[in-house]
């Protein structure tokens, strides 16, 4: 604190009174100045040459553009930008998207924008930092663990905001997935004994629970076309698993590759697995309800008990105030 109250000091006599907001700002703008390389710097995209070549062979062949070799978006904006907003250490970069894919965020470019919201906000919310500690200044003094306060604390939560909604979204989607995985458990177990297959039964339980619970139904669409499209289905079923975060389904893809690897029957073991599953719902609802008077407790004793003490004391307590009143006079 010596340190900063002597910077202070300094800048307040050669400057005036704004002299430390005018060194946040210049600070600022050398950050802002130094990381401006980074964002600049793109490296060659070898569909962006080919788009180039063909758009000027087209145009002097006299002939109309061709259509685009990608679609394109929004979030295609940010390309020029994916070495600054992307990380590139690739353990980082895919513990970032795996988070992202279990709050339900699959898209190509979704750790870009995730970052992106984060430089974003956190610099939005600096700059209302700064012009807050301004319009401040000019109304009255301002200290300087003040001014740092109200500069850094709004950037800071600017820049977290995006990770903790990204964490409830996970919650969230966790929580659903894991309140209707008994639901789709006992579906698939009638496929099943029907005689449908497991890629069929997979199919039609995506499509019953699409209207009740959205982000499983997807998560089962996701490992229908991965099958469908010839890929193996130990792997569609752990990547699943990857992609959920939820210990249920995790036990579900080890019960269906352990059957498929001993050759056990798949209705035995979902009718068995099913089962637990529907006890460890109950389980989990009776938990929930033990824990409810606990919770309640501490609205009990600021809700109720004081109201209860005025009444049962309160005469009292007002007919001994007579009487000391009475025996005074």
């Amino acid at each position: 604190m010596e340190i900063i109250n002597t910077i202070n000091t300094l800048l307040t006599d050669r400057f005036g009174e704004l002299g430390p907001l005018y060194a946040v700002g210049v600070l600022g703008l050398l950050m802002v100045a130094l990381t401006l390389p980074a964002l600049l710097r793109k490296q060659v995209d070898p569909l962006d040459k080919l788009k180039r070549e063909t758009r000027a062979m087209n145009e002097g062949a006299g002939r109309e553009p061709s259509a685009t070799l990608r679609p394109t978006s929004r979030a295609d904006k940010l390309d020029r930008f994916s070495t600054f907003l992307e990380p590139q250490d690739e353990e980082e970069f895919s513990a970032i998207r795996l988070k992202l894919m279990q709050a339900g965020y699959r898209s190509k470019s979704a750790v870009r924008t995730f970052h992106f919201a984060q430089f974003a906000l956190g610099i939005s919310l600096l700059i209302l930092g700064v012009v807050y500690t301004v319009v401040k200044s000019a109304t009255g003094e301002i200290g300087t663990t003040s001014l740092i306060l109200s500069i850094i604390i709004p950037g800071g939560v600017g820049y977290y905001l995006p990770k903790y909604w990204v964490e409830r979204r996970v919650q969230t989607r966790q929580q659903e997935i894991t309140n209707g995985f008994p639901d789709s458990l006992d579906m698939m177990l009638v496929c099943v004994e029907a005689g449908q297959s497991l890629d069929q039964s997979i199919v039609r339980v995506a499509k019953e629970m699409r209207a009740g619970f959205p982000d499983l139904a997807a998560e089962f669409e996701i490992v229908a076309n991965e099958m469908k499209a010839g890929k193996d289905k130990v792997q569609v079923l752990k990547d699943m698993s990857e992609r959920c975060g939820v210990a249920d389904i995790a036990s579900f893809v080890t019960v269906l590759v352990q059957s498929a690897t001993f050759g056990t029957s798949i209705a035995e073991a979902l009718r068995v697995f099913s089962a637990e599953m529907r006890d460890k719902r109950v389980m989990r609802a009776e938990e929930k309800a033990n824990v409810l008077p606990t919770k309640l407790t501490l609205g009990t004793m600021m809700f109720t008990v004081p109201p209860l003490l005025i009444i049962l004391i309160g005469p009292s307590v007002y007919a001994i105030y007579e009487t000391l009143s009475n025996s005074n006079f």
